[in-house]
């Protein structure tokens, strides 16, 4: 397990500025080695405090432009890869976020997705169900935003709220219209066995799915808070439900811990992400995506002999027309 990324961070800080001079084999095989070191896989064994909160760097006010670089080096070898998923048609690419308040998931898809063609990415944000989302089980609602082929999918939290937030208010669970035999000290069990099938399914059907919680500090939130509360254009982004939801911290470690340790597979694996640098959140997160894209062997549909004659067929008559 994971005690400490700092020679991996010191790594990061050593080849940030040569980036730009590697190949796509090498970019690609630079993200896999950054990523892998946050990727639980297996869950047997997890341990959330093994996973630091924070990058063991700063680079300061004059190593900004540096991260920004990297970052936007990984964001336009991802818009790449998904022009490449999108034409080819088969594959399809599910990313799970999931974080405490103020832990950077909207900022983290803004910055990551920024260059991917909107045509071939969906966002879906999940809440406090509906009264009609409530009348079907546990998954329905996720399953009907599930991406196509050729398309990323993003859930903005999701199913694994079931085994979240429910578990930590479980007055929550005896209002979602349960028979009270099903109710049983097993169902957290249940649910992390049906999630499990699930995630199985949607990899034997071509999506791929990556989970990432956002592990930032219970400092680092409180600092964000006040920064939201202070900040006249970020007093939309607060109020006092997350406020209150600090107060059962501990309980949420404690959920998103055995949540990891019972979900995380080879196949679908969860990515512990540093969350307190922003940025370098950012960095983990695209590396992780570009590896698991490149895993699928993306390459653009091959033409055919007769459809590159007709192609130029075509072409010849565009030229020989007469303006």
């Amino acid at each position: 397990m994971l005690k400490s990324n700092k020679k991996d961070s010191n790594d990061f800080k050593e080849g940030i500025i040569d980036l730009s001079a590697l190949s796509k084999k090498e970019l690609i095989q630079r993200a896999k080695n950054f990523s892998k070191q946050y990727c639980v896989g297996n869950g047997d064994g997890f341990k959330l405090k093994d996973y630091e909160t924070k990058a063991g760097f700063n680079l300061g006010d004059e190593g900004k432009p540096l991260v920004n670089q990297t970052l936007q080096i990984g964001v336009e070898a991802l818009a790449a890869m998904q022009d490449v998923l999108y034409a080819q048609d088969k594959w399809s690419l599910l990313l799970v976020f999931q974080a405490m308040d103020a832990a950077g998931k909207d900022g983290a898809i803004k910055h990551v997705m920024s260059g991917v063609n909107p045509q071939g990415c969906q966002v879906s944000s999940f809440k406090a169900p509906s009264p009609e989302e409530l009348d079907h089980d546990f998954l329905w609602r996720c399953q009907k935003h599930l991406p196509e082929r050729g398309r990323i999918g993003i859930f903005n939290r999701s199913y694994y709220e079931e085994v979240l937030v429910v578990r930590v208010h479980e007055a929550i669970l005896k209002s979602q219209k349960l028979p009270e035999k099903l109710i049983t000290k097993d169902i957290w069990e249940n649910r992390f066995e049906d999630i499990r099938n699930f995630e199985k399914y949607l990899n034997r059907n071509g999506t791929i799915v990556l989970k990432f919680f956002l592990n930032v500090s219970k400092k680092e939130q409180k600092e964000r808070f006040i920064e939201r509360v202070d900040n006249p254009d970020k007093n939309w982004k607060f109020n006092a439900a997350d406020a209150k939801e600090r107060g059962y911290w501990n309980d949420y470690m404690d959920a998103y811990e055995e949540l990891i340790k019972n979900t995380s597979t080879i196949k679908s694996p969860w990515y512990v992400i540093p969350a307190d640098n922003k940025s370098y959140a950012r960095i983990a997160i695209a590396s992780a995506i570009i590896t698991a894209l490149d895993e699928m062997d993306l390459e653009y549909p091959k033409v055919s002999a007769a459809k590159i004659a007709e192609l130029h067929a075509i072409k010849q008559a565009l030229l020989d027309e007469k303006d």
